[in-house]
């Protein structure tokens, strides 16, 4: 024990002990890194589309069961694509995310006021003549 009281026996370090490894440096993302074209969330999608709890889970909502042919479209183009080179396969996909148009969009009064009649207005009863 030291003269404050405290221990110090597990404090020393033995000297075989060696220091701890520099940190190894981290790659840098590429701007264009290449995306992985996997068909294994189309086929998982499609299986998942096809199951008993999908289509009541459909029917309940919608009134009809699912066709899932949107499922076996989004198959045959990522096998159609598996068969392409991978640039022109990158130049596609590249194509195809900047055609999407972004999750936020910013409307007018007006445009925001014909899109919310075109969506809602099966919702929406007009006034009676009466009323008036």
């Amino acid at each position: 024990m030291d003269p404050g009281g405290a221990s110090t026996e597990g404090a020393e370090k033995s000297p075989q002990s060696s220091p701890p490894p520099p940190p190894q440096p981290q790659p840098q993302p590429q701007p264009q890194q290449r995306k992985a074209l996997s068909c294994t969330k189309c086929f998982d999608a499609l299986w998942f589309c096809y199951s008993p709890f999908h289509q009541m889970q459909q029917y309940y909502r919608q009134g009809e069961f699912d066709t899932c042919f949107g499922k076996w479209d989004a198959l045959f183009d990522c096998l159609s694509l598996k068969t392409k080179r991978s640039s022109e396969v990158q130049e596609i996909l590249d194509a195809r995310e900047k055609a999407k148009p972004h999750i936020w969009t910013y409307r007018t009064v007006e445009e925001a006021s014909a899109n919310w009649w075109r969506m809602y207005n099966r919702f929406h009863k007009p006034p009676s003549q009466s009323d008036t």
